[in-house]
């Protein structure tokens, strides 16, 4: 949803300022509910006549979301199309005639009238979809219209009354002949075309029949007819004739007494202002405008047969289609998934691209309830980048770990992916992201002054904690010793060098001149080690015994 449609659609808090770009439509009670109506939906012919009503009805149902003073959490319209018909007293196909081109984009380009936002119950089953309705900026010309105007006409009267109003607000005459060439077909060979002459004659006769309407003929601006729109039904009340007084002697009671007042004339829909019920943003689907009951029954509905249950509106077209199973539920089938077909947007299937290898071995049902959770998030104001960059940091840790990864692909990504790859971690603070503010990349300060008081917290725990326990006794010191003399440290006498060591001339001499005897004298009175320097390892490894050794003496 882009920017534009948001500072629309949303309430605001504040007066003056952002508030006053759009006209608010005031929640009222329903006899006098009015709603600002862009005059783009009734002038030309790129709006069927169905818009005009079904956007006035969806307006009035959301006012008490888009009201400035409205209070947090606010429905807006929860009205099924089943719900509008009857409040509009048209057909359900006409009413989603008016519904199609509000929820496309107009044809200057600018965001759509109505926005929708399809649900579903836990279980899977069809529910009524939220409508936003675009509020109309200031700067576009509009009227105000009462509400109850677009619930007793219908959709090609409504639309004459409302070019009617303009004209009368603006002082210009109207003929029949330019009231038919506002009016346009919309359906078979002339459309496009607008109506004729004829046509108009009998738009007027009917709304003046009607009482919304007050013709003086020939009374205008060069003989033409004076137009008086009227805001309700205004007819002629004929005098009242006091009926003759029937004695009967024989009654215990006035006959009169047995004579309810006599019946309103509704012209055409068009009933008494009874001054009661108020603007409601869920209608009771009990009682329908004709006065006749609806679903009263406390019969739980079931999932086949003549109860079962249709398939939620989707406005979008197809983009994950579950097969179709038409056949009936077995008792062997009692667990399978017999809710509505999955339709995700191409938004979710963008934050949902780092997890896609997954997304297989998820269930429709998780696949939904991810879907109403991404799509949450993202009208809350959530981009669709720090969502895929969340679920991609996630998603790489998860399958970092080894019994992380075999855990969640035994059935648990989808769990996963609702429970912990979604759900913001972080402070109260919306920018925040895991201690991070997500638009500069820095620390959060929050989550810094938190970690710090909890820091400080549990240091005066401690300290509160060592300060209760008991306090030990230290023991006595010992008594100081006796005083000992100094010690003087006698200088060592160096250690003897011994003999000198031949030189390499005189150590070769001797090797040449040496003899067995020579050389086992050697071993004996000067050692191995002594006795491989003089001799070589050569003239002395053949004279060691089992109890002398070299000790890695070179030679």
């Amino acid at each position: 949803m882009s920017a534009a449609l948001l500072d629309t659609a949303e309430p605001r808090r504040t007066r003056g300022g952002a508030s006053s770009a759009v006209r608010y439509n005031r929640p009222r009670r329903r006899a006098e509910q009015t709603v600002w109506l862009p005059n783009s939906l009734y002038r030309g012919a790129d709006f069927p006549d169905e818009a005009a009503a079904v956007y006035i009805k969806v307006a009035a149902l959301d006012a008490r979301r888009s009201w400035p003073a409205a209070r947090r959490g606010e429905d807006p319209c929860t009205a099924s199309v089943t719900e509008l018909a009857a409040a509009l007293g048209m057909s359900p196909s006409a009413v989603e005639r008016g519904l199609t081109p509000l929820n496309r984009p107009c044809p200057d380009g600018s965001e759509p009238w109505l926005r929708t936002k399809q649900r579903t119950h836990r279980g899977g089953n069809g529910r009524s979809a939220l409508r936003y309705a675009r509020l109309v900026p200031r700067d576009q010309p509009a009227i105000e219209v009462p509400v109850r105007v677009a619930e007793a006409l219908s959709p090609r009267r409504l639309r004459a009354w409302l070019h009617l109003a303009r004209a009368t607000a603006k002082g210009l005459p109207v003929t029949a002949a330019e009231l038919a060439g506002e009016l346009f077909h919309h359906t078979g060979k002339s459309a496009g075309e607008p109506l004729s002459e004829k046509t108009g004659r009998r738009l007027l006769d009917d709304l003046e029949a009607a009482g919304w309407l007050t013709l003086g003929r020939r009374a205008g601006q060069h003989a033409r007819h004076a137009v008086t729109v009227n805001t309700s039904p205004l007819h002629s009340v004929p005098a009242v004739t006091e009926p003759e007084p029937v004695v009967d002697d024989g009654a215990l009671f006035p006959v009169s007494d047995l004579l309810g007042p006599p019946a309103t004339d509704n012209h055409d829909g068009v009933g008494p202002d009874d001054h009661d019920g108020s603007l409601a943003t869920r209608e009771d689907s009990s009682l329908t405008t004709d006065g006749r009951a609806g679903n009263l029954s406390i019969r739980r509905r079931r999932d086949s047969g003549s109860y079962r249950v249709t398939p939620v509106e989707n406005v979008a077209g197809d983009t994950f289609r579950a097969a179709p199973s038409d056949e009936k539920r077995s008792n062997s089938q009692a667990g399978t998934y017999r809710g509505p077909e999955l339709q995700l947007s191409p938004r979710v299937w963008q934050v949902l691209e780092p997890v896609r290898p997954e997304l297989p071995s998820i269930s429709p049902y998780l696949l939904r309830r991810i879907g109403q959770e991404i799509g949450r998030q993202l009208s809350a104001g959530v981009g669709m980048e720090r969502l895929t960059t969340r679920l991609l940091t996630r998603y790489s840790r998860l399958t970092a770990g080894g019994p992380a990864t075999e855990a969640a692909r035994r059935g648990e990504v989808g769990r996963w992916i609702l429970g912990a790859g979604l759900p913001r971690h972080g402070c109260r603070l919306d920018s925040c992201e895991s201690g991070i503010t997500w638009a500069t990349g820095e620390r959060c300060a929050l989550c810094a002054n938190i970690a710090a008081a909890a820091q400080d917290l549990a240091a005066a725990a401690a300290e509160e904690a060592r300060a209760q326990q008991p306090v030990v006794a230290e023991p006595p010191p010992d008594p100081p010793g006796a005083v000992r003399p100094p010690v003087t440290w006698l200088p060592w006498p160096p250690p003897d060098p011994g003999p000198e060591p031949p030189s390499p001339d005189e150590r070769e001499q001797l090797r040449a001149a040496a003899t067995p005897a020579a050389v086992r004298k050697a071993l004996a009175d000067l050692g191995a080690p002594a006795a491989i320097r003089l001799y070589g390892r050569a003239l002395v490894l053949p004279h060691l015994t089992t109890d002398q050794h070299d000790e890695g003496t070179p030679a």
